[in-house]
């Protein structure tokens, strides 16, 4: 049997050196602190909104948490407040740059290109050319939606699974069936 101590502690420091060295190199962690450019729209003490270099539709922006968190799959139940920011943020983007019908979404593991979690919001959606229509398709393998994502999150409140389980648990057979014959 383990030390459930000394395995939990092996694990943090684990944790600790992979975050140290992924920070690092992580393009976004330098555009929130300032030492890289970009183009701010937004910016609090949660999240920061900037122009995406590669612009999908006329407005293409992304909401970047603060906090480092490598994509959608590991948000967690501890970061409810958070991704309610990254949200509300939206709203206020598109009051601020005049957006009405919006496309918004992250896309999902291993189909992202920048390990920080970024949400896409992309206005309007009919000028998004074909190539990118795909790239940025709703609820596709790689494309989540903000819905699907609140589906998730909500999914189950009793137990307060985070999305990481919750992604393997919607793959199990006995889930998919259940979900298949809910109408």
């Amino acid at each position: 049997m383990r030390n459930t101590a000394n395995h939990t502690k092996y694990t943090h420091v684990l944790q600790v050196l992979y975050m140290e060295t992924h920070l690092n190199n992580c393009i976004f962690c330098d555009i929130i602190s300032n030492k890289a450019p970009s183009e701010k729209i937004y910016e609090d003490d949660y999240v920061t909104c900037i122009k995406d270099i590669n612009p999908a539709s006329t407005h293409h922006y992304l909401i970047l948490p603060n906090k480092h968190i490598n994509n959608a799959k590991e948000l967690c139940s501890t970061d409810d407040e958070l991704y309610d920011r990254i949200l509300s943020t939206v709203d206020i983007i598109a009051e601020q740059q005049d957006l009405t019908v919006t496309r918004t979404g992250f896309h999902w593991p291993p189909f992202n290109t920048i390990s920080h979690l970024h949400l896409h919001v992309i206005s309007p959606i009919c000028n998004i050319n074909f190539f990118k229509k795909f790239i940025f398709k709703p609820n596709s393998y790689w494309f989540v939606s903000v819905r699907i994502m609140h589906t998730l999150k909500i999914i189950n409140p009793l137990f307060q699974i985070d999305l990481k389980l919750m992604n393997i648990v919607l793959q199990t057979d006995y889930v998919k069936s259940y979900l298949k014959n809910r109408k």
